[in-house]
């Protein structure tokens, strides 16, 4: 075991990896069929154990327990204790700790998104603006009937 600065060292860097696979998993882009698939099953699975099972892969916090869970097998991670009570505490603090990342990232992800559809917003003003002027100018340089 390593001394405390050493522990919580390795709590905030492992967490950014748990972080990383939960909100990929259950946000991005790239596992949206999936993650629909996942989301139908667990509205309308028949059983419960059906629809609890796959709803772990529809919510960041739950899926955050199985990767913490797998990141500490490989790492074999522990905190505060050399036995199953450090595994213990390291889980749920690596669950804490990565929920707090995927928070920050998602206020930050949306204050991206906003900002992009302020800009869109703005372009569209200012093409739109500029046809209406356009067509003012075109008004003015025609003759007289």
């Amino acid at each position: 075991m390593g001394s405390l600065a050493v522990q919580i060292t390795w709590l905030l860097v492992l967490s950014i990896p748990v972080a990383c696979v939960a909100w990929t998993v259950t946000h991005e882009e790239v596992f949206r069929e999936p993650r629909d698939y996942c989301k139908s099953q667990s509205e309308n699975g028949l059983t419960l154990a059906r629809r609890k099972f796959f709803y772990l892969f529809t919510c960041e916090y739950c899926f955050s327990h199985y990767v913490a869970a797998l990141f500490l097998a490989v790492t074999r991670y522990h905190l505060l204790y050399a036995d199953w009570r450090g595994y213990l505490i390291a889980w749920f603090s690596l669950v804490f700790i990565s929920n707090l990342y995927m928070g920050a990232f998602g206020i930050v992800k949306l204050g991206v998104k906003k900002e992009r559809v302020e800009i869109q917003h703005i372009e569209t003003d200012v093409r739109r603006k500029t046809n209406q002027l356009g067509m003012e100018e075109e008004d003015l340089t025609k003759p007289a009937a």
